[in-house]
This record gives C-alpha cells, sequence and structure tokens, in this order.
C-alpha cells in the first residue's frame, strides 16, 4: 500500500485565490478585466463592438469573472452593466506580492548556500 501524496495547504492569505488565477488565466478573460479596468463599466454590447467574440462568448467569461468575484454586473434598463471589482484585483496583487516576497527568501537562501 503506497502514501498518498499530500496536497499542499494554502495559507489562509492565499484562500480563494486559485478560482481567481483560474479566471484570469484566460486570454479573453484577461482582455476583458484591462478593458473594464481602464475603460470603466461596459455594456456586453460595448465590450463585443471591435471584437472578434459574439456577444454570448462575451457573456460566458463574465460569468466566469463573475464567480470568481472578479468583476460584477448591474441592472440598467435591459442592460447588464459590468465592472470590475477594485478589491478583488487588489487581492490578486496581494497574491502576487506574497508569491514573489517567497521566491525572493528562496533565492537568498540559495545564493547564501552558494557562497559559504
Amino acid at each position: 500500500m503506497s502514501a498518498r501524496p499530500r496536497r499542499a495547504v494554502a495559507p489562509p492569505a492565499l484562500e480563494g485565490a486559485a478560482p481567481l488565477f483560474a479566471a484570469l488565466g484566460d486570454e479573453t478573460r484577461l482582455a476583458l478585466v484591462l478593458r473594464l479596468g481602464s475603460g470603466g463599466p461596459h455594456s456586453i454590447a460595448q465590450l463585443a463592438a471591435h471584437s472578434p467574440y459574439t456577444r454570448q462568448a462575451i457573456t460566458k467569461h463574465l460569468e466566469v469573472l463573475s464567480a470568481s468575484g472578479m468583476v460584477r454586473s448591474d441592472r440598467r434598463g435591459r442592460e447588464r452593466i459590468w465592472t470590475v471589482e477594485a478589491d478583488r484585483l487588489d487581492a490578486a496583487r496581494r497574491y502576487l506580492d506574497q508569491v514573489s516576497m517567497q521566491w525572493d527568501a528562496a533565492l537568498g537562501r540559495l545564493k547564501q548556500f552558494v557562497e559559504e
């Protein structure tokens, strides 16, 4: 009977990071976040204009982003207006900062080991 490999447990500061980065791991979704972040709230029709994707495809991508907490929508008449959730974007930055600090520390230990 072989031992099952243990799954790494994410520190509390990283809980919820996987769905966020999974959502951002798609080029189309990342482009949508960039567009919403730099251009403010948009409707699906506005996001589909000058895009190679259909409104239906954009809607599906926005729903994935919404499930991760990265964007939200508000109804205005018959349209849904989408905006970026700044808090969630800040959380992504904090996750990346934490990983960067861990790598910096590991490289510092490696450098010290090699130089000794």
